[in-house]
Parts: structure tokens; C-alpha cells; sequence
């Protein structure tokens, strides 16, 4: 199968607080559907921001430069890596408000991690790539850290390994075939495992409060990118229906399937989306 090469960014228009650039072709990931667990080695997936290492820079998938301090990069090896840029569990918000961040200090990144899991660059099925980033990161310290791959036997294995990564505050998991190349876009060689799938949509309207929510926002009208409109009112917080995310801004959030009318059931707010 021929692959698409990796695209290193090319600088288009500079910001006062960040670089931008063309988005970057990384590999993502399509939701796990009961395949074959054998034909893949199993990790944590990292809910962080995702960062892409060209030898040099750190970059969003959107094609935006991360202003690290040259100190947290300073022992990155040379060649291109893919990872994600994470400080613990539920801190989300912590490593996207840093990145926001115009300027930023070496004392702010101590706690962030790079937790890489690829060798995009490498022609090479992602077991041998993987083998190649194992001894590549063995002579590396720092803030950069090797995501552990493991062979899982069966989908029970892999539904326990599942609860346990969510029990200690992990998000989920991620499956990569063993024998594929590295290729950019979405396909079935990179899934993604977790007890809720996750989607964006366009704010377009609110829906008032009622009893105690009286005089605020009782929630948000939404449409995804496919056109389905709905109202996500669970997980919005007393502040957030104070001041809600305005008309036009994107939110990210969960469910739980589909109904027979093919919307999200149980949507769920889960945070503002921000296109790092």
C-alpha cells in the first residue's frame, strides 16, 4: 500500500502569541468496533493535547507552533515524533489553558509530560516502529515518556484492561495494528476504546432555565457538523449557565450512542473546544 508522506509544517502567518501553519497529517483514530484484538498492541490513551515533534518544534495536529521553553525540549531526539502533550488525569484544562498561554515560563511546563507512542517518519509496521521508540527513549530523560504497548488475548482482556484505566482516572484506550504503516488520516489501524464516544457541535441557540435555574441557561442548542441539532443541559455547571459559550463558539461533548432517530444519546457537556 502506498503512503502518504508526513507533511512538516510550512509557516503562513506569524501572531503575536503563536505560529500558525498548515495542519499536520498525523495518523487518527477511529472508534473501536470488536475487532480482532490480536492483530493489535494496546495502550492508555493520554487525554492531553496532541503535539507532533518534526526534529526540532513541537506542533498541534492544527498546525500551530507550541512555544515550549527550549529546557523541555532540550533533550528530544532528532528525528519526528507523535505524542501528546499531558500533565495528569483531569487536567485537561490545565495543558490547553498553558498552550493559550502568550507567554509561557519554564517553571509552568515542570509538570508537563510528552508521552510519545509513534515514529511517524519510520516506513516500518507500528510493532517494529514501536520497538525502534523503545530504544530510542531508554537513552532520553526529561519530560518525554514512552506510551507502554501490550498484547491483549481477547475482548474480555481488553474490557478489563479498559476498567482499570478508567478507574484511576484514565480516559481510555487505544488500539494500534501491529502490521500497519504509519498513515495519515482515519482508518481501521488506529482505534480508539472508551466507555463514551466524544464529538464536537456549533453552539447555535440556548434553552432558558427553569426552578433554580431560573433566569439562566437550562442548555445549549447545538448542531454537529452533519447537521443534527439537539440540546446538551447535563454537565453545564451554575457558571457556565451564567455566562454560557457564545452563539457560534464549539463545545466537545459525550455520549453514549445513538437513538432511533440517530442523535447522541445522553449527551453530556463535557469543556469549550478550542482548536489547538
Amino acid at each position: 500500500m502506498r503512503t502518504s508522506s508526513i507533511l512538516i509544517p510550512s509557516l503562513i502567518s506569524v501572531l503575536p502569541s503563536f505560529v500558525y501553519a498548515q495542519p499536520i497529517q498525523v495518523q487518527l483514530a477511529m472508534n473501536y468496533q470488536h475487532q480482532n484484538v490480536s492483530h493489535y498492541l494496546v495502550s492508555e490513551k493520554y487525554d492531553g493535547v496532541r503535539a507532533y515533534w518534526d526534529g526540532q518544534q513541537l506542533w498541534t495536529r492544527h498546525g500551530r507552533l507550541i512555544r515550549a521553553p527550549k529546557a523541555f525540549t532540550a533533550n528530544f531526539p532528532s528525528q519526528p515524533l507523535d505524542g501528546e502533550l499531558w500533565i495528569d488525569y483531569h487536567h485537561f484544562s490545565d495543558i490547553e489553558g498553558l498552550l493559550e498561554q502568550q507567554h509561557t515560563t519554564k517553571a509552568q511546563w515542570q509538570a508537563v509530560h510528552y508521552m510519545v507512542f509513534d515514529l511517524p517518519s519510520i516506513k516500518a509496521p507500528f510493532s517494529s516502529r514501536y520497538r525502534r521508540l523503545e530504544k530510542l527513549l531508554t537513552t532520553t530523560d526529561g519530560p518525554i515518556h514512552l506510551v507502554k504497548q501490550e498484547q491483549v488475548d481477547d475482548q474480555t482482556a481488553l474490557k478489563a484492561k479498559l476498567t482499570q484505566v478508567v478507574q484511576h482516572g484514565g480516559e481510555g484506550l487505544v488500539l494500534h495494528r501491529k502490521s500497519s504503516l504509519y498513515l495519515p488520516g482515519r482508518s481501521g489501524h488506529l482505534l480508539k476504546y472508551k466507555p463514551y464516544e466524544d464529538a464536537e457541535a456549533t453552539v447555535i441557540g440556548y434553552r432558558p432555565g427553569q426552578g433554580k435555574y431560573q433566569g439562566m441557561v437550562g442548555a445549549l442548542t447545538v448542531r454537529t457538523h452533519d447537521g443534527k441539532t439537539f440540546a446538551v443541559g447535563s454537565g453545564l455547571d451554575d457558571e457556565l449557565r451564567a455566562h454560557p459559550p457564545k452563539i457560534g463558539s464549539q463545545i466537545t461533548f459525550r455520549y453514549n450512542g445513538l437513538t432511533k432517530y440517530d442523535k447522541p444519546r445522553f449527551p453530556r457537556f463535557l469543556r469549550i473546544y478550542h482548536a489547538l
